[in-house]
C-alpha cells in the first residue's frame, strides 16, 4: 500500500466560484503524525498536475498536500475563456484563500505553508489569511520586471508582454499563451495584468491604490526562502529582490541553483518541479522540516 493517498475535491469560494484542487493525505501514525501541511501555489497558466509528482514526495515525507487549478485554468476554467473575468487579483484574493482554508480543514492542528512557484509566491500578499501561513518558500518567483532582463530573453519578454498579449485579448477575448510554450490560455485580465505588472516595479505593487486596496506585504513577517537558478531568464537576482521588496517585514533567505551542481541539464523557471530534478526537492523538505512540529 502506498505511504499516501490523493483524491480530486472541489472547493468553493468566498464568491462561490468552484475551483479543482487535489488532496494528498499521508497514513500517518500516532506514533508519526503528520508534520504539517502544505499549499502548492501554481505559476500563471500552470495546472496542478505539473506538480503532482513533487506533492507526493511531499505527502510520502508524511506532510499533507493540496495542490490547484486556479479560477479559469485546467479544470477550473468554466463555459468559454473569453467569457472569464478572472485576474490575478482575484487568484490571490479569493483563489489561494479558500484553498488554504480547505487545506485547514483537511489537516486540523498543524502548521501550515506555502510552495510558491512563480506566482503562486507573488501573490501571497492578497490572501486575507496569510498570516495563518508559518513559512513560505518560493521558487522562480520574482517580479518579473522586464527592464531588468537581459538579452537576448528581454527581446523574447517585451514582444510577448507588449505585443502579443493585447493582440490576442483583442483578436480572440483571452491570451494565446500556449503557443509561445507560456502555459494554458490565459483570461483576457489575467493577461492583461500580467502585462501592467511586469511593466512597473514591484509587480503587484503597480495596483496598489487602484485595485488592490488591502493586502498583506506590509504586514506578512513569517520566515521565507527564496529559491530561483542562474538560467531562469526571468526569475533574476535583481527581479527577486524586486519582489521581496514588496514584503516590507519580511527578512527573507535567499539560495541560487546551478544545474552543474547536480549534474542536471538545467533548472530554469520550471524544472525545478520536474521528477527529472529530485535531487533538487530537499531544499524544500528541509525547509519544511525546519517548521515542523517535530523540529520544536
Amino acid at each position: 500500500m502506498p505511504p499516501f493517498t490523493s483524491h480530486g475535491t472541489s472547493i468553493i469560494c468566498a464568491d462561490q466560484y468552484e475551483i479543482s484542487a487535489t488532496i494528498y493525505t499521508p497514513h500517518s501514525t500516532p506514533e508519526q503524525p503528520i508534520k504539517g501541511a502544505v499549499l502548492i501555489g501554481p505559476a500563471t497558466g500552470i495546472k496542478q498536475q505539473f506538480y503532482a509528482n513533487f506533492a507526493s514526495y511531499l505527502c510520502e515525507n508524511n506532510y499533507g498536500v493540496i495542490t490547484f487549478d486556479n479560477r479559469g485554468i485546467g479544470n477550473s476554467k468554466k463555459d468559454k475563456l473569453k467569457k472569464s473575468d478572472a485576474s490575478l487579483q482575484c487568484w490571490g484574493e479569493k483563489d489561494m484563500p479558500a484553498v488554504l482554508e480547505q487545506l485547514k480543514t483537511s489537516f486540523p492542528d498543524t502548521r501550515y505553508h506555502l510552495i510558491g512557484h512563480s506566482a503562486g509566491g507573488q501573490l501571497v500578499g492578497l490572501m486575507h489569511n496569510a498570516m495563518e501561513l508559518s513559512s513560505i518558500f518560493n521558487f522562480a518567483s520574482s517580479s518579473g520586471q522586464l527592464k531588468n532582463m537581459k538579452m537576448p530573453y528581454f527581446i523574447k519578454a517585451h514582444f510577448f508582454m507588449n505585443l502579443f498579449i493585447p493582440l490576442c485579448n483583442t483578436l480572440f477575448g483571452y491570451t494565446q499563451s500556449q503557443w509561445l510554450g507560456m502555459g494554458e490560455p490565459l483570461p483576457k485580465a489575467v493577461g492583461q495584468q500580467w502585462r501592467e505588472w511586469c511593466n512597473g516595479e514591484g509587480y503587484v505593487k503597480q495596483a496598489f491604490g487602484k485595485t488592490v486596496h488591502c493586502h498583506q506585504y506590509d504586514t506578512l513577517s513569517i520566515p521565507s526562502m527564496w529559491v530561483n537558478a542562474v538560467d531562469d531568464d526571468i526569475a533574476i537576482d535583481a527581479n527577486v529582490l524586486d519582489m521581496q521588496s514588496v514584503f516590507s517585514r519580511l527578512k527573507p533567505e535567499t539560495l541560487t541553483l546551478s544545474p552543474e551542481n547536480y549534474q542536471l541539464d538545467e533548472i530554469g523557471h520550471m524544472k525545478f518541479f520536474s521528477k527529472k530534478a529530485k535531487v533538487l526537492w530537499p531544499h524544500a523538505l528541509n525547509w519544511l522540516e525546519r517548521f515542523s512540529y517535530q523540529s520544536v
